[in-house]
């Protein structure tokens, strides 16, 4: 007799071949194929985990690189929404002949969640948007609160499976509702209803944590409260040892300087203007009053405690995994989207950070912290916007404890999750020739190989924070005031300009650049 399955998963192939995608034939047999559980964090800065140099307890997160790879040289788009489009798709930009990577994953067999945040450019179509491929998905826009405001108003609303929430209709476990534990209990419950399915999963879980609003339960905020009072300058320094001591960072690249938020698009709301005036600033720790330092210890506090509580609900998943003996043939990738933020986006500050009642964001000098040993933030083109994390553990194919140096983009993601699962890219995408995917897959480096470098990486946001790199050479921008040039073979940390120095070398990339941009839909790069 045919099972069900055999017929369910012959009725998602018909109907991806009758939206005019043209996959791989695959078998029905789909027990083979790993799972893949894909996490990101949202405005966390390279070295804020433990695993990466940071003193944020991140257990689960350190599990994931002992037993894995870890990446010195990844890169994101540097912006929420360019970071998601750019990944989900695999296109830098695309247009409505972009799909999802799982539409393809769910046409060939895997059953597919989504469950946190959703953010896209306006080219990516609708048809790629979370309810309309995922099987499962629970969802909210950009960002809202962590904790339900006291109006029960969130900034946006909740989305399950395309239909809006209620406060009160709130999908969690428990009798507080934490916007962080809400999606992992969503995840864990969907995971568990599909627990005898004879096909793999593909969880996607962009938690949200920590972008602002600064929101954290109680109990996580007491466990770092004065544990910030040493402050940023000592942090910065002892985390930047820690990452050479771990062997992420190489001795040869010096400790980048402090720096301020330059950024002269993004300025803040109106009123409280001589407060503001310090936010985007930085200053030494030891020039700050006592009433400062404490009042920034609070706010570093329940950073930590909003990273450590996605740390805490990753184990959650991992825990799971183990339990059903799922762990040894699943790939669970984390990430974040782009470096940590800066920027004053503070509605008031009648309450501290960390409550329902308040809306707080974290200063730019905390920010510059996280993001070390690199220069700038989020949005910026330089290392510290466009350089994150990386971790990739798969025990059936990634041996243990690896750390590379060959660089990668969230671009290569894609292609990387078709090649573990055996597929191929769709021909043609509703009955149009498709646009081939901008990436290349990760996995003979997972695999200890040497693959082909790319044969460029981009990031920034917009063309004024626009970053490009060959090999290790690299222009950025800032501020559309005009390109710097480095050589990250010897500079890393972008400490020397050679645009001065190096003209024709400069003009060199500028060219590379206006010419792959010219290849793209459009002709340019709407990022």
């Amino acid at each position: 007799m045919i099972s069900s399955m055999f017929y369910h998963l012959l009725f998602i192939a018909l109907a991806y071949l009758a939206s005019g995608c043209n996959p791989r034939q695959q078998p029905a047999q789909t027990l083979d194929k790993p799972n893949i559980v894909l996490i990101m964090g949202d405005d966390i800065g390279f070295s804020d985990l433990a695993c990466f140099g940071g003193e944020i307890p991140t257990p689960n997160l350190d599990r994931l690189a002992r037993e894995g790879i870890r990446f010195r040289q990844f890169y994101n788009m540097s912006k929420c929404e360019t970071t998601r489009s750019v990944m989900l798709t695999g296109h830098y930009t695309g247009d409505d002949r972009s799909i999802s990577m799982a539409e393809v994953l769910r046409a060939n067999g895997y059953y597919t969640i989504h469950s946190g945040k959703e953010h896209f450019m306006k080219w990516v179509p609708k048809s790629a948007y979370a309810h309309n491929v995922f099987h499962q998905s629970y969802t909210f826009w950009g960002a809202n609160e962590f904790l339900i405001p006291p109006d029960s108003t969130f900034e946006r609303p909740f989305i399950l499976n395309g239909e809006e929430l209620h406060a009160r209709d709130l999908y969690h476990h428990g009798k507080q509702f934490y916007k962080t534990d809400a999606f992992t209990d969503f995840a864990l419950d969907k995971l568990k209803e599909r627990q005898n399915a004879q096909a793999p999963f593909f969880l996607y879980l962009p938690y949200g944590a920590a972008h602002y609003p600064l929101q954290a339960r109680t109990e996580d905020i007491e466990k770092f409260k004065g544990k910030y009072r040493v402050g940023w300058d000592k942090l910065r320094q002892k985390r930047y040892e820690k990452m050479i001591e771990l062997g992420i960072l190489d001795q040869k690249f010096a400790l980048s300087e402090a720096t301020s938020n330059i950024n002269k698009f993004r300025g803040h709301p109106n009123g409280d203007l001589e407060r503001r005036a310090k936010i985007p600033l930085y200053s030494p720790w030891e020039e700050l009053s006592d009433a400062e330092k404490n009042e920034l210890d609070l706010e570093m506090a329940v950073f930590a405690a909003m990273v450590h509580r996605m740390d805490y609900n990753i184990g959650r998943v991992l825990a799971y995994l183990d339990s059903t003996h799922l762990l040894d043939n699943t790939l669970v990738m984390y990430l974040s989207d782009n470096g940590s933020c800066p920027y004053d986006s503070n509605r008031d500050f009648d309450f501290a950070p960390g409550v329902a009642e308040g809306y707080r964001t974290l200063s730019a000098a905390w920010a510059n912290m996280g993001n070390t040993p690199f220069r700038y933030f989020k949005q910026f083109g330089h290392e510290g916007g466009a350089h994150t994390h990386f971790i990739a553990s798969w025990p059936q194919a990634i041996q243990p404890g690896q750390i590379t140096n060959q660089p990668a983009h969230l671009v290569d993601i894609f292609p990387t999750l078709l090649d573990v699962a055996g597929l191929e890219y769709p021909a043609s995408i509703r009955n149009r020739a498709s646009l081939p995917l901008h990436g290349q897959s990760m996995l003979p480096i997972f695999q200890g190989k040497v693959r082909l470098a790319p044969a460029q990486i981009v990031s920034g946001y917009q063309d004024r924070f626009r970053m490009f790199r060959q090999g290790d050479w690299k222009i950025v921008n800032t501020n559309g005031e005009g390109w710097e040039l480095y050589n990250l073979s010897s500079d890393l940390t972008e400490m020397h300009d050679l645009a001065g120095e190096m003209p024709e070398k400069l003009n060199e990339l500028k060219q590379s650049l206006q010419t792959w941009e010219a290849s793209l839909p459009g002709g340019k790069a709407e990022l």
